[in-house]
């Protein structure tokens, strides 16, 4: 039937009605040729008005929503809906695809905007964070990405007057964004009591930092900065959807039907309500505006476009209309004029003129209208409605003629019979009603056999009978026009249908899917001229079928544009259009049908158009009329190359296996053997599944890949190299134009491809990440800065690759079916070409994305499956080899012409200069001439023509050439039976290498004197080969059946082979001839042994569990061994040729004595001693440490001991080859482990003396030769084995500092909870009492009290405006390292506390601030590039990775200006723990405090992340970059070291090998130094410093320290390295040292700092000095000459800091710690002046009012009363057993107030001198006591408690005041409380979690600050009695502000922090007078 290939027809689309104005905005625009753009449905449009001309994008897939033009007005970007959503940027000239946005957004893209040069474009997701991201357009990258919003953003701009500003707005939001690095910062707008708080539509930014906005009530509202200065209101009555801003000012649109014009100060100019013009009407609503010059566009929420002009802006001009909002069903062509008639829910009926592309008439009815049709004279229209009822109308003036109503449902479908007497009405109650016309449409009958509601009808020719399809498929006949049922197939077999619309019947099967029962075809229509049918579906996809088509699963062409589902579609009355409408888009398309013969003109009209952009692909399943696939390809489709357990998961499957087995580690595990292995000849080339894999290199190697190991092949020589960084099968390889990198890919579950150097075999670059399952085509541009790459998932990825750089350009899905080759255009880098199975596409890319188009064959074949390809002499010429034997020319995408080349399949072709080369099936290599007119030269590859040098014997001639390449004078073959050849160019042929051919390869033996061995395997093959020099294969045999095992007899003389069918061979080694062969068993013959010695016997071993014993003298059979019960997979003799030891797949292992067979069983005790002639055996207790830890998911399969039993090689299943020492007893032994084999190693033997190991893979068929290199030969060499699966069980040692830093949990502020265990209901939720306040205004009572004595009575009070940082004390080194450094030349150092970085002055102690950090800085490192001086990078505390404003971030700022540079937001989960900058300082490394504790590279000027990584499962304390490099860097943690190089995007890690140095262990490491010659040094945490020389450990620095050594430092100038540690202070000990280059010798320095022991934690050297940080928050500086000692920064060392008090008069103040510390500060000489050790920790402490005394309460519940000026005691007293939270002199010195923890307030009277004996207390205090404040009378106390109460009491009686009168009459001499009416305010809405802890009134009585748990100091006016008070807020402090005072004349403020033990000082700035 002609229905198997698609219709050779074609529809264009010819226009589109309609315009999306439903839930969308701002989509209309002028493009700068004066064209119009818009979208409607999946199309954008660009319409020229003046030429009435429509162009469409087609590039989405999916309804768009959004649309940006760029600012010189040519490009638009459009972004769509969808599952995996993308945005496009096109030219709306060309209307071509330039970039392709994706894989960021979900669910859809809401908004989209450019910047003002357009470089950069926003995205706005419809994700349920709304993600805001940012993109380089060009490059398809992205830049930066954040979280918008928790609800829908509406609109975002750019600010076009500020760099990398940006505005967002939407639901009750609007938010200010700052781009800086990759990190997006919102700032949310502050509407304040400007305006009400509500959602904001669309905005424009204007210069100054203005933003106009349009909001839901239909104001303006103007923003300045952050704030809403201003509103305008009643600019329009209701919303304001859009704002457009252009050179003269702003237009805005909005729900009311208005049009505002405004100039550029937001003046109103015009006003023009489109709903009073002619046109209008009401309810109009305006959703896009866009002004230029004197023209206006508007679009409409009803699809209506309209064009003013602005002096006539009462005459708008109509210029696109569309059905509004509703679904769009009702559809019926004219029958005789080019007309279309439709209606929609929206209740209107339309006609358009098809010729004109216009809407011609429009009436509306009182019903939504759901189906439609015109009888055949023309002159009535009749309307089926949504609610049972039809109308007839008269076309001509749209009058009504009847209006009948029937039925209850909505009519579905009604139609004229052909001679136009009858209508048939069919509705959704499941009958069909036949009206007569002339009868005045009266009811002649019904058809009611449905079931289900009607979905088609049609009418036979002579209006006789009637079809219906209905919703259950059903097709049912009826008589007309009675409406009988016809059951008579016979009856219906000669009726000619009228029509066919129907969906279900025998000539449209083939419309249907082959295997599916869905019903989503919505309408279908059928042309009978032009024997075509076309059909709409549910998808969005227009079909055109073959009419007929009767088979299921019919081939088809597809067109898309419509989004969800197309409701009708019909031919128009000649033919020359198909209409068809969109149910959801309710928007109509016209599709221009184009026929056979007028095909091949309008190809070269526009080829571009009518091919790629309708998007007609071929069906899903492909022309079947293609010749079956030759059976090679057909093998090689079916690989899979799935693996079940791939290299990637063993860590986790480790982790996981460790678990459980925790407990049975214990035992000391051997050391894994001395010896090592090293790769030394491959056998074997990849050809039977992979083609074009084998290339001449720069310097005439050979290279090529087998298994997973690249190998580089001299032929002069017979050597091999080989790249052995992949560890799994590599699928594809292609060489850099150069000659000298390879780009080799792999299987994998996330696969790699790695570039390497032939030369040196480095890796240059791996790239990862995009691919999945494997990569079957690599191929590099011909700049050889790019590659291609294809993966083998199911949609056949392609990625295009910036190889150096390791970034993706761009990604497309390449194909459903395989893609063999894929290759660079090498005239135009961003071309390319893919061919697989029946297919070629050309691809061009198109920024993120790669457009395919695939080729056209038009009449001169049909789709071959393609092999090969190549570009020919110009870009547009490309030639591909097909499965057939053709070679296809192509021009563009248009095949040219087909030449017959090869009989067989085409699998490798090669363009040379002048020419091609191509190889085949046939085995036949053929060079033809420039054009392919003829074929210059052929070679066969045959025996005959072998030279005498091959290194071995063709197996057969005529192999299947797969690979070919031309150099050096030569031909290299590559072919499918695995050999190598060169072939001369005058004829005769080389063999060079070679392996086995398809099929697995089990049988292995080695000679038991000679250095050759012999294999046998599936591929029917018995294989001698040389393992001397020679390297080749001796000799080799064809077998009847495949085989799985053989054996050299013990003289050499027999070999024999075990088969697969169960019968085995004795044959003659030489010669490989018979000598013999028995047939016994049926299942394969897995394992054969001669027995030692003579060779008397022969163990035959086979699959159904049975060991047959042979005498091999006299041929027979004497002895069987039974009792296995599973197939036999191993057998060893002993020496005596007695014993036989057997493994079963069973794991059993079994003894037999021979020749009997008799089953012995021996005590595992006695095995061992007995002597083995071989050990094969992977069982038992000599080799239980042989399984891994995963032994679950991999089997060992074969195993081999050298013969001095000191050895034992392993091969498992996952492709390893280990070496254990030997015997390896208790499990997990440790070993040494190589990768090579991709998937099973099947067999490993050592030769006869030891020297060599050879191993076999399964399904890489190759054989390799690992040279032994004996214990005492350390020649080191980069590739030597990883170490063992379990890490050291040894500790890594333990020091209290490094457990505390290891386990310290960062917890981020916001998330900080309260650090008093409080409890009650909070003071702004209490209800509040009535206060005397309310007193009438006019009394006579006297004037109220002051609420708080003021000390500077008469001046002016002015009130504090603002606090500034002025000094902070305080340095984090408790748990941060290496975070001290020094700048411009040692005058300044730098360091951080809390969330600040702090810049000191070392000569004048000044400090300036970096304070952008919103977070705890926990790292700190300067670039030391002279390029990027002064520049700081610092790393914070964050909480998720999820990009927002809370994730964890580094910020790269400039230290002098304090100017941020750039803010990288990280992807590690709580922290940055470590950041350093690489040599040329453009790169910076970090690494996270996340379970993985990621390592990530940056560019970050770009805020760039180039390469991340897992870095460890346990902590990482520091990573560093090599001083030299910008690829090398270690990092240090908890026993581990590692050694890492960045490879393009990917980051390779090697561990530390302990191996050289004897009893070294792996120890928890904590800081890192570099040396030259790639020497590192690592401080250990028990005082040892190791050396490694590159990752190997070459010397240990004994106990270079007594503590840990936690900080190193090296010196770039001169190479000496700094050390500090952690040891007691000694005569020739020191905590710092200095070290020469090589750290031989050193020289201490002691730190005079009085502690037991120092604690050294960072160390940085200047000129001349050392500058140390302390665990004791100290900052020293210690001279290199002198060894003096000068504190430069001193500190609290552990806090909170609870007690903070200031000096009366003098700008001193006190601080009291949990360190047990007391110290006096001067604020203006900058410095601690003095500090008191209390040997406990204290808790508040106080200045007696003159300052001559003061009292400290400590944490034990004691105080202690100090003179100021000999610091005596003067007296203490413990009356309470808990801490001491307040203690406070009274204003008249006379009483001392204790407060507790305790509930209590003790008073004691200091006039009765220094006995302290307490006079009385205060009773019922309900919690414990926060603050306390004396009256300034001092006869009273207010007392504020942990239960949110505050008290007031009598002194010194204790009684309590209850009396509110009295209450409020009192002065306060103080004021402390965080309680209280008056400081009702300062209790934030955001304290469920937090509390504020403290509070202070100034002097002057009118300010207010406080502390509290989220860090954050607060400066109110006071009193502030109203609930959540105006406030501004400081950061800088981590959580929990404990304390908070002014200094006297209110100069400063003190803040004392909780987590930061840190003290910052504050400058008062107060108001002007």
């Amino acid at each position: 039937m002609a229905a198997r290939s698609a219709p050779n027809c074609h529809l264009r689309l010819e226009w589109v009605y309609g315009y999306r104005g439903h839930q969308c905005r701002n989509n209309l625009y002028y493009t700068a040729a004066k064209e119009i753009v818009y979208f409607v449905a999946g199309v954008g449009v660009v319409y020229s008005p003046r030429e009435h001309r429509q162009k469409f994008y087609r590039g989405h897939s999916d309804d768009i929503i959004s649309l940006a033009l760029h600012p010189e007005r040519v490009l638009v970007a459009t972004g769509q809906v969808g599952k995996e959503p993308y945005i496009c940027v096109w030219d709306s000239y060309t209307v071509q695809t330039i970039s392709v946005l994706k894989d960021v957004h979900t669910h859809g893209i809401a908004c989209l905007a450019f910047d003002l040069d357009g470089q950069r474009l926003v995205s706005v997701g419809l994700d349920s964070k709304n993600a805001v991201c940012v993109w380089d357009w060009k490059r398809g990258k992205m830049l930066s990405m954040a979280p918008g919003h928790t609800d829908r953003i509406f609109d975002i701009s750019w600010d076009l007057y500020q760099p990398n500003k940006l505005v967002s707005c939407g639901v009750k939001h609007i938010k200010f964004w700052s781009l800086c690095g990759n990190a997006l910062t919102p700032k949310r707008g502050v509407f304040g009591k400007t305006g009400d708080l509500q959602t904001i539509l669309c905005l424009a930014c204007a210069r100054d930092e203005l933003t106009y906005s349009g909001a839901l009530n239909g104001d303006i509202y103007v923003w300045k900065g952050i704030n809403l200065i201003r509103t305008i209101q009643g600019a329009h009555t209701a919303g304001i959807f859009s704002m457009n801003a252009c050179e003269e000012g702003f237009a805005t649109g909005g729900r009311d039907g208005c049009i505002r014009l405004w100039d550029l100060t937001f003046k109103p100019i015009t006003v023009i309500d489109l709903r009073e013009t002619d046109q209008g009407y009401k309810g109009l609503s305006v959703r896009s505006v866009c002004w230029r010059g004197d023209h206006i566009l508007v679009g409409t929420q009803d699809s209506e476009i309209f064009e003013i002009v602005v002096h006539e802006r009462n005459k708008p001009f109509l210029i696109m209309q569309g059905h509004c909002e509703g679904e769009l069903w009702a559809l019926a062509v004219h029958p005789t004029k080019p007309l279309a008639v439709t209606g929609s829910d929206d209740r209107s009926v339309r006609i358009w003129s098809l010729v004109d592309h216009a809407l011609i008439a429009r009436c509306n009815m009182e019903e939504p209208i759901r189906c439609a049709a015109v009888n055949v004279d023309g002159i009535h229209l009749a309307l089926g409605m949504k609610d049972g009822s039809f109308t007839v109308l008269r076309v001509r003036d749209m009058t009504e003629v009847v209006h009948i109503k029937d039925r209850k449902e909505a009519i579905h479908e009604l139609k004229y019979s052909p001679d136009g007497t009858y209508l048939a009405v069919g509705c959704n109650d499941s009958s069909v009603d036949i009206y007569g016309v002339a009868q005045r449409y009266k009811k002649l009958g019904e058809c009611v056999e449905s079931l289900s509601f009607i979905t088609h009808l049609d009418w036979s020719s002579d209006s006789r009978y009637l079809q219906t399809n209905d919703g259950n498929g059903k097709r049912l006949f009826y008589r007309m026009p009675g409406g009988k049922e016809v059951t008579n197939k016979e009856e219906i077999k000669g009726v000619h249908w009228a029509s066919w619309t129907c969906v279900s019947g025998l000539e449209v099967n083939g419309i249907w899917p082959k295997y599916s029962d869905i019903n989503d075809i919505n309408s279908v229509d059928g042309n009978y001229i032009g024997q075509v049918l076309v059909t709409a579906d549910d998808y969005g996809i227009i079909k055109l079928f073959r009419y007929p088509c009767l088979r299921k699963g019919a081939k088809f062409k597809k067109y898309i544009g419509h989004s969800a589902h197309v409701t009708n579609v019909r031919w128009s009355h000649d033919y020359q259009w198909v209409i068809s409408i969109g149910g959801a888009d309710h928007s109509v398309f016209q599709w221009k049908f184009i026929p056979e013969r007028k095909l091949k003109d309008a190809l070269h009209i526009a080829p571009q158009e009518s091919l790629a952009d309708s998007n007609s692909d071929e069906s899903d399943s492909d022309m079947s009329d293609v010749p079956e696939l030759d059976s090679e390809i057909e093998q090689e489709t079916q690989l899979t190359y799935r693996r079940q357990v791939y290299k990637e998961d063993l860590p986790q499957l480790k982790e996981q296996y460790k678990e459980k087995q925790k407990s049975g580690t214990s035992k000391r595990r051997e050391r894994a053997p001395g010896n090592s292995i090293r790769l030394h000849f491959v056998h074997g080339y990849r050809g039977y599944d992979c083609r074009s894999n084998l290339f001449y290199t720069q310097i005439g190697e050979i290279v090529y890949h087998v298994a997973a190991v690249g190998v580089i092949y001299n032929r002069q020589q017979n050597t091999q190299r080989f790249y052995l960084g992949h560890d799994d099968d590599i699928l594809c390889l292609a060489l850099h134009p150069l000659k000298d990198y390879v780009a080799t890919g792999q299987v994998g579950r996330d696969p790699s491809i790695h570039i390497w150097d032939t030369e040196t075999i480095k890796p240059l670059s791996v790239l990862k990440g995009c691919h999945q399952y494997g990569v079957c085509a690599v191929d590099f541009s011909a700049d050889g800065k790019r590659l291609a790459s294809v993966g083998i998932d199911d949609s056949h990825t392609i990625v295009l690759w910036d190889w150096k750089k390791g970034e993706k350009l761009s990604i497309a899905r390449g194909s459903k079916d395989k893609i063999f080759v894929v290759k660079m255009n090498p005239y135009v880098p961003d071309k390319l070409i893919t061919a697989g199975i029946k297919h070629v596409k050309f691809w061009r890319r198109a920024g993120g994305g790669l457009i395919g188009r695939k080729g056209y064959v038009g009449t001169l074949g049909k789709n071959d499956t393609m092999m090969c390809a190549v570009y020919g002499w110009t870009e547009e010429m490309a030639f591909s080899g097909t499965s057939t034997g053709d070679v296809c020319i192509w021009r563009d995408v248009f095949l040219v012409k087909t030449v017959k080349a090869h009989d067989g399949p085409v699998f490798s072709m090669h363009a040379l200069e002048k020419g091609f080369v191509t190889g085949g099936k046939d085995g036949i290599v053929a060079l033809w001439d420039d054009s392919f007119e003829r074929c210059l030269k052929t070679y066969a590859i045959k025996r005959a023509a072998l030279a005498p040098g091959s290194k071995g014997l063709l197996l057969e001639d005529n192999p299947s050439i797969r690979a070919i390449s031309l150099g050096h004078g030569h031909i290299l073959v590559g072919t499918k039976n695995g050999e190598i050849l060169e072939v001369d160019k005058s004829g005769p042929i080389t063999l060079l290498v070679q392996g086995h051919m398809e099929g697995e390869v089990w049988g292995l033996a080695t000679h038991p004197y000679l250095p050759i061995c012999a294999t046998v395997s599936d591929d029917k093959t018995l294989r001698i080969w040389d393992l001397s020099p020679s390297h080749c294969m001796l000799a080799v045999r064809k077998l009847k059946k495949g085989g799985r095992c053989c054996c050299f007899s013990p003289d050499g003389k027999a070999l024999a082979v075990g088969l697969n069918d169960g019968s085995f061979l004795m044959a003659n080694a030489d010669t490989l001839e018979d000598l013999v062969s028995f047939h016994h068993r049926k299942d394969i013959i897995s394992d054969i042994r001669f027995s030692p010695g003579s060779g008397k016997y022969l163990a035959v071993a086979s699959h159904d569990s049975f060991i047959d014993i042979y005498n091999v003298m006299s041929s027979k059979r004497v002895g069987i061994c039974k009792g296995a019960t599973s197939y036999i997979t191993h057998v060893d003799w002993d020496i005596r040729g007695k014993l036989l030891q057997v493994n079963t797949g069973a794991k059993e292992q079994l003894f037999f004595e021979a020749p009997r067979g008799k089953k012995q069983t021996i005590p595992s005790v006695e095995v061992e001693k007995i002597c083995w002639a071989s050990w094969t055996s992977v069982l038992g207790l000599c080799c239980e440490g042989i399984w891994p830890v995963v032994g679950e998911v991999t089997d060992i399969t074969a195993s081999c001991l050298t013969s001095d039993k000191m050895v034992l090689a392993t091969g498992d299943d996952l492709g390893f080859v280990k070496l254990f020492r030997y015997p390896a007893k208790g499990k997990f032994g440790k070993f040494k482990r190589y990768v090579a084999h991709s998937t099973h190693v099947t067999n490993v033997r050592w030769t006869y003396d030891d020297s060599m190991l050879v191993t076999l893979g399964g399904a890489d068929m190759s054989l390799m030769v690992w040279t032994n290199e004996m214990e005492g030969y350390r020649e080191k060499r980069p590739c030597d084995s990883e170490e063992s699966d379990t890490d050291s069980e040894e500790d890594g040692g333990y020091d209290s500092d490094v457990t505390r830093e290891n386990e310290i949990s960062y917890t981020i502020r916001a998330l900080s909870t309260n650090i008093r265990p409080m409890f009650g209901v909070k003071p702004h939720l209490q209800g509040k009492e009535p206060s005397v306040d309310e007193r009438p205004p006019v009394s006579r009572a006297p004037p109220r009290p002051e609420k708080l004595q003021t000390n500077n009575v008469g001046k002016k009070k002015r009130p504090i405006e603002d606090l500034v940082l002025e000094l902070v004390f305080g340095y984090r080194g408790r748990d941060c390292r290496n975070n001290v450094h020094y700048l411009n030349d040692g005058d300044d150092i730098i360091y951080h506390t809390a969330s600040v970085g702090i810049l000191h002055n070392v000569a004048t102690g000044t400090q300036s601030f970096y304070q952008e950090h919103n977070d705890d800085i926990l790292c700190l490192t300067v670039n030391q590039h002279p390029k990027f001086i002064n520049i700081v990078a610092t790393g914070q505390v964050g909480d998720l990775a999820d990009m927002s404003a809370t994730a964890p971030s580094i910020h790269i700022w400039d230290a002098v200006n304090k100017q941020t540079l750039s803010i990288l937001r990280c992807y590690h989960s709580k922290g940055v723990c470590s950041v350093s900058f690489s040599a040329t300082g453009k790169l910076l490394l970090s690494v996270g405090l996340d379970p993985e504790h990621t390592i990530t590279i940056w560019r970050w000027q770009e805020g760039a992340k180039i390469a991340s990584r897992a870095g460890h499962n346990q902590r990482i304390f520091v990573a560093e970059f090599r001083p030299d490099s910008d690829s090398q860097f270690v990092s240090v943690g908890v026993k581990h070291v590692k050694f890492w190089t960045l490879a393009g995007r990917a980051l390779l890690s090697k561990k530390g090998l302990l191996s050289a140095v004897e009893d070294a262990r792996m120890q928890t490491m904590l800081a890192v130094a570099f040396g030259a010659n790639n020497l590192t040094f690592t401080g250990t945490i028990s005082g040892d410093v190791c050396v490694w020389k590159d990752h190997i450990l070459c010397r240990i620095v004994a106990r270079a320290h007594n503590g840990p050594v936690f900080a190193m430092y090296t010196t770039l100038r001169d190479g000496l390295i700094v050390t500090g540690g952690k040891e007691r202070p000694s005569k020739e000990g020191g905590a710092v040292k200095l070290w020469d280059q090589e750290l031989r010798r050193c020289r201490a320095f002691r730190l005079e700092t009085g502690q037991v022991t120092d604690c050294v934690r960072s160390v940085c050297r200047g000129k001349g000095k050392i500058l140390v940080g302390t665990r004791n928050a100290e900052i020293i500086e210690v001279g290199e000459k002198n060894a003096a000692c000068n504190i430069l920064v001193n500190g609290h060392v552990d806090g909170p800091i609870w007690g903070l008090v200031t000096h009366p008069s003098r700008d001193f103040f006190l601080s009291a710690a949990e360190d047990g510390t007391v110290r006096l500060w001067d604020i203006a000489d900058k410095k601690m002046l003095n500090k008191v050790n209390l040997g406990h920790a204290a808790r508040t402490v106080c200045y007696s009012p003159e300052g001559d005394m003061v009292a400290i309460g400590m944490k034990n519940g004691e105080f202690i009363i100090l003179l100021v000026s000999s610091l005596k005691i003067w007296g203490k007293k413990r009356d309470r057993r808990c801490a001491i939270h307040d203690i406070r002199f009274s204003p008249d010195s006379r009483f001392l107030a204790v407060g507790s923890s305790e509930n209590s307030v003790d008073f004691y009277d200091l006039t009765l001198g220094p006995t302290l004996n307490r006079i009385s207390y205060c009773r019922d205090i309900p919690s414990f006591v926060i603050q306390m404040d004396f009256s300034a009378d001092s006869r009273h106390l207010q007392v504020s408690t942990g239960c949110y109460k505050r008290q007031v009491y009598e002194v010194p009686s204790g009684k309590p005041v209850m009396d509110h009168a009295t209450m409020d009459r009192i002065t306060w001499a103080t004021w402390t409380s965080i309680l209280g009416d008056e400081v009702m305010g300062i209790w934030s809405r955001h304290a469920e979690k937090a509390n504020v802890n403290c509070a202070c009134v100034s002097h002057s009585g009118i300010s207010l600050v406080t502390g509290d748990d989220f860090g954050m100091v607060k400066l109110f006016d006071f009193p502030c009695p109203e609930k959540f008070a105006k406030h501004k807020r400081f950061l800088g402090h981590s959580p929990h502000v404990t304390n908070i005072r002014f200094t006297s004349g209110d100069r400063h403020v003190i803040s004392a922090g909780g987590d930061d033990c840190s003290l910052f000082v504050w400058k008062c700035v107060h108001m002007p007078h």
